[in-house]
């Protein structure tokens, strides 16, 4: 994929996180482009999502590796895995909305990879005893998508600083994740 096709599904992923029923003509705007140039590149909204899906799939993948997330202690694992994260919240904040996706033969591989891998990290966190073992690590997985996607949302509306945004989305699922000290 060229880097130019990257940049207009970038565009759109932000678009569509917030309008998910933009036309192909505001997602060309959105873009910079015209309609006639998305249709080169998309031939229609399906493929646009279609393809929406395997960037931000390949994306939050290399996320993942850049976090080493079996490295260190879980928590730390999580505060990386956000911080390499947040760059590509828009595109998470399209995904994670975009239920097309997520029809039973549409579901992708890489998704399961990625969801697999991050449920893991909370497992481990959890069988190490920083994490509270009664919240599922399938639940934690979505409520970090949901908090990324969020902040995402948040940063747009001008409701938190891009820079605050991290540290929120951290000190939100941890406070809630963290093993409780026995009083």
């Amino acid at each position: 994929m060229s880097t130019k096709s990257e940049q207009v599904l970038a565009a759109a992923a932000e678009l569509l996180a917030r309008k998910p029923g933009a036309s192909m003509d505001e997602v060309a705007r959105a873009a910079g482009i015209s309609r006639a140039t998305l249709h080169r590149y998309f031939a229609g909204r399906d493929a646009l999502v279609t393809a929406l899906g395997a960037l931000g799939v390949r994306r939050l993948d290399e996320c993942v590796d850049a976090a080493a997330i079996d490295e260190g202690s879980a928590s730390d694992a999580v505060r990386r895995l956000v911080g390499q994260v947040m760059p590509v919240a828009g595109f998470l904040a399209f995904l994670y909305t975009e239920h097309q996706l997520f029809e039973q033969d549409r579901m992708d591989d890489g998704w399961r990879r990625v969801d697999n891998r991050i449920s893991a990290l909370f497992r481990r966190g959890q069988q190490e005893g920083e994490f509270r073992p009664e919240l599922p690590p399938a639940w934690l997985t979505e409520a970090l998508y949901a908090l990324v996607a969020a902040s995402d949302w948040s940063v747009q509306d001008g409701q938190m600083a891009p820079k605050d945004a991290p540290t929120l989305v951290i000190e939100l699922l941890l406070g809630g994740a963290l093993a409780r000290k026995p009083a």
